[in-house]
């Protein structure tokens, strides 16, 4: 009985350097894909399985310390509770099996020794087949060795010469090709060009691409257009200044239709004229130390901050209409937009009739036909001008002159807006490439498609051409057996000019999933608006990768582009991923130089822009090929890097920059700047003692790894803001 216990400590310690085996063969295996069923509600996680290695009775209920477990249920079901990954134990300890089975010991205790010696010649016949067999092995795998060599090894996951032959698979002529074709197609609603973006995907390759369809509230433009009435004069303007008397010209009559403000209050209201400028707190109460603003009508220009944060406010004041402008001053140069009105979206984001939840069937739809009190109307510079009698030339000696109502000049205006409110199908595409060794963790790439209209130009092809180009490289490697670590998730969201609706809609169904699994997005919303600057927009913690993706085309002998990475809020479909779920994000884009400080908001403005607009642009398609190749270099390496590439330094760094800027000499900023100084030691020593060691393949340990990474993904999750006022990042 002494010797048979004797032993346990040695079964046990095979025990334990097989389930450390067990671990190191795993982390280097491919992982489980996910679910075909419904991949869009499934979380796919990493299990440590110990059982086919510890098939031994007593042992059979094993877990690793550090496992993960996960139990897939119903695979169409959005809230699937996962777990945190949690040290397990086993749920016996040895010495309590030893007392409580009595057949525990009698099933490992070793056999008594035999009564009888086997002879000398026994030992001596078993010896030599044993070392004839050796012999016989040694000469088989001698020859087998020579005549088939041993292919050669795979190259690293990570290594950087994969993403360079992935990349120079992007070509400008490809792209333009697939735009053309995505503009050749006749008219179609939503649905239609969503089912024609998954076949193109389809048919290069992308294994599981899918259709998700919810139907919405939308708000769309009466049969025919909004006017301004000038009581003063009686002259009748359309939104981009045409008379009304005069024939409106047949090319642009959709365009009419489209300059409108979606969910906007319906109706008429005749009220005097208010400029307010900009819209800030400084504006209004300027404003409303001389004048009653009550059922009054403002002059507002859009730029500086958000456009729902300014009616807000308008809105608390008491306004009753808003006419909504772009100061000639704020626009580019290189545009022609002055004579243009524009549409713009009241809705912050998803399906007004169902806030906060997703658009499924069974949803409770709340009657929400207007997300405002406010008669708002976007109209062009040039009607902006006549209604503050300023002459048409507003250039002296090269400098421009921001427009300005006259306070001695009062204006009685007559606003007529009607818009029809109808329920219609928006559809997205979901593409999903699943990681091999963690393909419980998501890495998305989203643009947009065509959103039931003609309006709002073609920019949504730009947006198609070069994530389809991206997929089509991609897959040529993919195909060649390679793959990355991470899932990819290839998103085309519709719905996007009425509020980021596609987009809110998915992510709300998901909503737990995501929040746990998403590593990063990456954005192509309006990827060439202009063709003189590189404009990078990036979280903080993604700040350092957007800069060094900006130099994969650089050589030594050229000078590549410095650190001009901006942290400002972006705009479009990665909104809920960042105000919502605290998703770190960037996304590249081309813009034309801007002329004025107070133009950042203005892209909020969505003008029509036509195919020939693009192509003169980017003629040769190079800008967009650039943007494919910086996106998709980002994407890449946040797919696959085996510690994820993010900077938690530049998280302290920003939290303290913001608030020296916001605080200023405040008597009770001391405080909280000392905090913030803590927070960025913190985060120094954090990158020297962690993410340091962790990158040196060395020292890299799986499952320390894996916890890092967790870490990482979860950094910027901890700065998000509830409630925060319309249209304002709820982070950093």
């Amino acid at each position: 009985m002494e010797e048979n216990e004797s032993s346990l400590p040695n079964a046990s310690q095979q025990v334990k350097k097989m389930a450390y085996h067990k671990v190191n063969a795993d982390q280097r295996t491919q992982g489980q894909y996910l679910d075909s069923d419904d991949l869009q509600a499934t979380a796919l996680e990493l299990e440590w399985d110990m059982e086919k290695e510890l098939e031994e009775p007593g042992f059979d209920h094993f877990r690793l310390d550090g496992a993960v477990q996960q139990d897939l249920g119903n695979s169409q079901s959005p809230d699937l509770d996962l777990e945190p990954i949690q040290p397990s134990a086993s749920p016996k300890g040895r010495f309590q099996r030893l007392q409580e089975d009595p057949e525990y010991i009698s099933h490992y205790t070793r056999q008594s020794p035999k009564s009888h010696r086997c002879s000398f010649f026994q030992i001596l016949k078993v010896f030599c087949a044993a070392l004839i067999l050796f012999i016989f092995g040694i000469v088989i795998g001698y020859y087998a060795g020579k005549k088939c060599p041993s292919p050669p090894a795979s190259p690293e996951p990570n290594n950087p010469h994969i993403y360079h032959e992935i990349l120079k698979e992007i070509k400008a002529e490809n792209i333009q090709q697939i735009y053309r074709d995505v503009l050749q197609s006749p008219r179609e609603d939503d649905v239609d060009a969503a089912m024609r973006i998954l076949l193109q995907w389809t048919s290069h390759g992308l294994e599981d691409v899918r259709l998700v369809n919810y139907s919405v509230l939308l708000d769309l433009p009466g049969s025919s257009s909004n006017t301004i009435t000038l009581k003063n004069s009686g002259e009748c303007f359309y939104p981009d200044g045409q008379q009304c008397s005069k024939v409106t010209r047949t090319l642009h009559s959709q365009d009419l239709l489209y300059s409108y403000a979606a969910y906007s209050a319906k109706g008429t209201l005749e009220a005097e004229l208010v400029d307010i400028q900009y819209g800030t707190i400084e504006d209004l109460i300027r404003i409303q130390t001389t004048t009653n603003v009550t059922k009054k009508i403002a002059l507002l220009k859009l730029g500086q901050s958000p456009l729902l944060y300014k009616l807000s406010l308008l809105e608390d004041a008491g306004f009753g209409g808003v006419l909504l402008y772009v100061d000639p001053c704020d626009l580019p140069k290189t545009t022609d937009l002055a004579e243009k009105a524009f549409m713009v979206s009241l809705n912050s984001g998803g399906d007004p009739s169902t806030p906060g939840y997703a658009s499924i069937d069974g949803s409770y739809r709340q009657n929400r036909l207007n997300l405002t009190t406010l008669l708002v109307q976007p109209i062009s510079a040039v009607l902006a001008k006549k209604l503050t009698s300023i002459p048409e030339n507003r250039i002296q000696k090269d400098k421009c002159v921001p427009l300005q109502l006259s306070s001695t000049d009062k204006k009685i205006i007559n606003l007529s807006i009607q818009s029809v409110t109808t329920y219609k199908t928006i559809s997205n595409v979901i593409g999903y490439l699943k990681g091999s060794v963690f393909p419980d963790r998501y890495v998305i790439i989203g643009s947009h498609h065509s959103s039931l209209n003609t309006y709002g130009g073609q920019e949504w092809a730009s947006s198609t051409a070069i994530i389809t180009a991206f997929i089509q490289a991609l897959m040529l490697k993919v195909k060649r057996g390679w793959r990355t670590d991470r899932t990819i998730v290839f998103c085309s969201w519709g719905g996007t000019s009425f509020g980021n609706i596609g987009s809110y809609e998915w992510a709300e169904d998901l909503k737990r999933v995501l929040q746990r699994n998403v590593v990063a997005y990456v954005s192509l919303h309006n990827p060439v608006r202009g063709n003189s600057t590189l404009h990078p927009i990036a979280s903080p913690s993604l700040q350092q990768l957007a800069a060094e993706s900006q130099n994969i085309n650089c050589v030594e002998k050229m000078k590549c582009p410095g650190s001009n990475v901006s942290s400002v809020q972006t705009q479009g479909d990665s909104d809920y991923f960042i105000n919502h779920l605290g998703v770190p994000a960037m996304q590249f884009s081309y813009e034309d130089i801007n002329t004025s400080e107070n133009s950042s908001f203005v892209s909020e403005a969505l003008f029509p822009m036509h195919a020939t607009r693009t192509e003169e642009l980017d003629p040769s398609f190079k800008l967009h090929e650039n943007i494919a190749k910086f996106s998709g270099y980002a994407t890449l390496q946040i797919a696959n890097e085996p510690v994820l590439p993010f900077n938690a330094l530049d998280i302290a760094l920003e939290v303290q920059n913001s608030l020296r800027v916001f605080l200023g000499e405040e008597v009770d900023a001391s405080q909280l700047l000392a905090v913030a100084s803590r927070l960025r030691d913190t985060a120094e020593l954090f990158q020297s003692d962690e993410m340091r060691p962790a990158n040196d393949p060395r020292e890299r340990a799986p499952i320390r790894v894996r916890m890092l990474n967790d870490v990482l993904q979860s950094l910027e999750k901890s700065f998000l803001v509830q409630q925060a006022p319309p249209g304002l990042y709820s982070e950093l």
